[in-house]
Order: C-alpha cells, then structure tokens, then sequence
C-alpha cells in the first residue's frame, strides 16, 4: 500500500480499490487540499447493472463519504455503439427507446449508494447523449478528431486483441474511445471533474481523455483504475451458471443475491467485506480473524450487509431469515423465488425436465436430466430418479406449491394459477 495522505486514496487503498493511479502524489494532494470531482461512466447495455459493477460503485459511495463530488455518467450516446473493449464482436445496437428504458431502471439503484442533489457533495447524475447527440460530425472531427492518432490508438490491447484474431472492428465501434475521452472533456466544462475512475481494462481509454482534455483545455486529469475482480478460484465476478447477478430485484431477487454473496469461497470473505460493505476495517479483522471466527456466520454477515446496500436492510433481513428457515431448519419458506404456472400444465401433467427449466435450475432438458442423474434434483425435496417423471397436483403442498431443488442451496417454487 501506498502511504496516501488523503482519506478518498487511503480509504481505496486500504480496501483493495486501487490497480493504478496516474500521477498519484499529485492527486493525493488534490484530495487532501479541495473538493475533487471524479466520474464513471455506465453504458445502458441492459435494464440493471450487475455485480462486475459493484466495485466501480462502491468507489463512487466512498468518494462521496470523504467529502467529494461523484458524478455517474450514463452513456445514452455511447451506448448507441457500445464498448468494444474486449469483445469478440460487435454489441447488438440498441434502440433510442432501448436505452432510455435501461437508463431508467439503473438509475433507481445508485439512489442506494449515493446522494443526488444541487449542493457542493451531492452526486449528480449526467447523460453524454446531452452533449453526444448534438454533435456536428465535421465540426467534432476538425475540433477533438485531429487529437487523436490513429498509429497510437491501433496499439491498445483492446483493439488490438480484436484484430490479431482477424475478428471486424467497425469504424463505428473504433470511434467509441473517441467519444470517451470527449465525455471527460464535457465534465470538465459542465462540472469542474478533474479525474475519471473505472476498471483495469478501461485504462487506456481514460488515458486519452486526460491527453485529450490537456490538449483541448490545458487542465490536469487524473485518471484511477481497480483491478479487475476475480474469485480464488479465478471465476469472473458477476457471473453465475445461471447468468448475470443483477443489482435489480426484478431481475435477481434479494433471497438469490442473499444467496450469492453466502456461496463465497472461504479465501475471498475478508477481501469482499473490505470491498463491497462499509465495515469499518478492524470489524472486518475481528468477523474474519477473531478468536470466535467461524466462516459460514462471516459468510453470512457480508452476504447480509451487501444485500442491505444494495436493496435494504429490510429485504436482507428476511432473505438471511428465508434461507435459516429452509437451509438450517428445514421449513418451507414462502419467499423463495416462485414461477408461475397454468393449472393446465399440471393437469396434462407437467414433465420434471421441462420443470427444472422453466424454474430456472437447468438451461436446458439436458442439463436437468445430468442434475437427475447425480441425485441433485428434488421434488418437495425428495430426489428424483426418474427423469420421465410428470408432475401433477399430486406434488402441490398444502401451501399451494411445488419446490424444486438443485442441492441443498437452491430452490424455487412453482405455483399453479
């Protein structure tokens, strides 16, 4: 670690926020003289973010909680190309509509994690299709284009990667840099924001804004990065089995993200406390190290405290008290994540396969009949041998319900309607 002065820089630091920071002597100065203002931007790609973002969010809460301006950055205009940083191919172009719909349903998150509002701290939330959309392309390409070197821009790995692979980079896509590194130059002007933040594979991309922004306006930009987040076992965060871990409770329930974050592998408990909770650091010492540690209740103490900031305290109650009613005493617990079905599908008799997909524990028939044959799928939790099994209303509870189960940890039930 690096012996910062400021509480923004020793507060990363301490916690596993920072990869790299240009010029940081200079910015811990700045941190400890003013008020700074930092941004990250987010690319509406789908209807909520996901936990590979949750790290660049808690960046933006801390900077807040020392006594600095965070500004989140929607792209509404970058995301009608959308970052091909590290993509095989191009992402599927989105609709105006699209992303005004996804736009929509990230911001109610970050109300979460940050302060919105007109004083010098309050956060504030912009969108570069402000500034984006109105832009004369001739007028663009004589006054920011002629910054920028093709020769330079061709030897970033992200670029690159794509093209030893002999893999399209379209022009449109190869102009997406450009129009980020403009987005830092627009903050500059609108709000005063000297340093742009994001993870690892983002560092060349901020690089040119802070080169374009002294080339345009002559200011100093610094520029932050995280390291980009993997488990001990090299699993990519954010991603499950099952698909995207998403911060909104439409789209993954508070009981399942409960469940995520309590599924964490032992070596990464102390390292996700310190990154993804505000626990003060030597409580994270004590919960991980003291003399009374037992992992699982510690395992269970981060997955409470990230679903209470990333949904409420509430919500994280009652999912730490679903799962203790369905894991340690056995009960059928009502708030587990249900699917709704027809009474006719029961009543034709509804096969165990195309049940185990439809609740969302198997992709596909072939993996449900893979999760049969290793006595992992149960039926009222009773396991499953018979891979022809139907379904009928026989197997509905009293409660109303049928609960399928892969393994002891997940669990959904299906209700006839």
């Amino acid at each position: 670690m690096t012996d910062f002065k400021s509480e923004f820089l020793r507060t990363l630091d301490e916690r596993g926020f920072i990869h790299q920071v240009s010029d940081p002597e200079a910015l811990d100065k700045k941190f400890a003289s003013e008020t700074v203002t930092g941004y990250i931007g987010y690319d509406p790609t789908a209807a909520s973010l996901h936990v590979g973002h949750l790290m660049q969010i808690m960046m933006l809460h801390w900077m807040q909680k020392t006594g600095h301006r965070p500004i989140a950055l929607m792209g509404g205009g970058t995301g009608m190309i959308g970052d091909p940083s590290f993509k095989d191919e191009a992402r599927r172009l989105l609709t105006v509509e699209d992303i005004a719909s996804n736009i929509e349903g990230i911001k109610k998150k970050f109300e979460n994690f940050l302060t919105f509002g007109e004083g010098p701290g309050d956060a504030v939330m912009a969108n570069n299709a402000d500034w984006l959309l109105g832009l004369g392309y001739v007028e663009f390409l004589r006054d920011v284009g002629r910054h920028f070197s093709v020769n330079r821009m061709l030897s970033f790995d992200s670029v690159k990667l794509r093209l030893d692979r002999e893999q399209s980079l379209s022009f449109l896509e190869f102009n997406y840099m450009i129009l980020q590194a403009y987005d830092f130059v627009e903050l500059n002007r609108r709000y005063g924001c000297t340093l742009q933040m994001g993870g690892s594979d983002q560092w060349g991309n901020i690089v040119n804004g802070l080169d374009l922004g002294h080339r345009m306006l002559d200011t100093q930009f610094y520029a932050l990065t995280s390291p980009l987040l993997t488990t001990a076992s090299g699993q990519k965060m954010g991603k499950t089995a099952n698909g995207a871990v998403w911060l909104n409770a439409d789209m993954l329930s508070p009981y399942d993200f409960w469940q995520y974050w309590r599924n964490t592998e032992d070596a990464d408990v102390e390292r996700f406390l310190k990154l993804f909770t505000t626990l003060p650091l030597d409580e994270i010492t004590r919960i991980v190290h003291g003399d009374a540690t037992d992992i699982n209740e510690a395992k269970k103490i981060l997955a409470t405290e990230v679903t209470s900031l990333v949904h409420t305290p509430q919500l994280a109650k009652e999912a730490a008290a679903t799962a203790t009613a369905v894991f340690e005493a056995g009960q059928l617990d009502l708030s587990l994540p249900t699917i709704q079905i027809g009474w006719t599908a029961l009543e034709g008799g509804l096969g165990i396969l195309a049940a185990a997909v439809t609740a969302g524990l198997a992709g596909s028939n072939g993996e449900a009949r893979r999760h049969i044959q290793a006595g992992a799928l149960k039926v009222n939790d009773a396991a499953i041998d018979d891979e022809k099994l139907s379904l009928g209303k026989g197997h509905v509870l009293p409660e109303g319900v049928i609960k399928l189960s892969i393994g002891k940890k997940r669990h959904v039930l299906l209700k006839p309607i």
